[in-house]
């Protein structure tokens, strides 16, 4: 009888399957939050659909956040107020003129918010504020009214140190914010649509240079004496 040759063939190793990090899902999730909310509008917006945008169940979602309003607030928390307070650390550590401080905020604050969905904020706040006003309020109470504190801080310091007019600071900060915030809203409507847009960086350096130059220290008119 001839034995019969034994063949041992090696174990397939199984291929690894790929894992999406569990910290990096609520990320997703508020990015893919934020850009149907803008799209959509935040009520036409559902949870499945948040949850299938980022690639997770919505079973997913809900472990981490309890519902569509948590989702919306933790975009402010984690994705707007960051770099707004990026802001107040260079207020604290700047030592030069209060022109090129206020321009190098503005500036900084314009590239983040540009680069990221975060920009259509202001559009999604105006398109939905009366429908949601509880919502509109917690922006204005947690980002925006940050925002407005900063830049008061850096027209006092000019004021303080004789580089500013003294003007009335609440309207000059809205008059810092308000055409900026108008860009974006453009930029996430009109200009979704097709219509002509102002390159962002041109629009910002010339809406600084009318700013500056009417915040400018006048000279003092010197008195005739007789």
């Amino acid at each position: 009888m001839t034995a019969k040759t034994m063949v041992t063939r090696p174990t397939p190793v199984a291929k690894p399957v790929r894992r999406r990090r569990k910290e990096a899902r609520p990320s997703e999730l508020m990015e893919a939050a934020i850009e149907l909310f803008i799209a959509r509008g935040y009520a036409a917006t559902r949870s499945e659909d948040i949850a299938a945008r980022a690639g997770v169940s919505k079973a997913t979602l809900y472990l981490y956040f309890e519902d569509k309003e948590a989702l919306f607030k933790a975009v402010i928390t984690q994705g707007v107020v960051p770099i707004l307070d990026e802001g107040a650390h260079l207020i604290d550590e700047f030592t030069g003129d209060s022109g090129t401080l206020l321009r190098e905020l503005l500036t900084r604050w314009h590239v983040r918010f540009s680069a990221s969905p975060l920009g259509g904020i202001p559009k999604l706040m105006i398109s939905e504020a009366r429908n949601f006003p509880e919502l509109a309020l917690y922006h204005e109470q947690i980002a925006y009214a940050r925002a407005r504190t900063l830049l008061g801080r850096v027209i006092d310091r000019g004021v303080a140190r004789g580089e500013f007019r003294s003007l009335d600071r609440d309207a000059v900060v809205e008059l810092l914010i308000a055409p900026l915030l108008m860009h974006f809203v453009w930029q996430h409507s009109m200009g979704a649509s097709g219509c002509p847009v102002v390159d962002p960086t041109r629009y910002l350096n010339t809406h600084l240079d009318l700013i500056l130059a009417g915040l400018a220290a006048q000279p003092q008119p010197q008195s005739t004496k007789r």
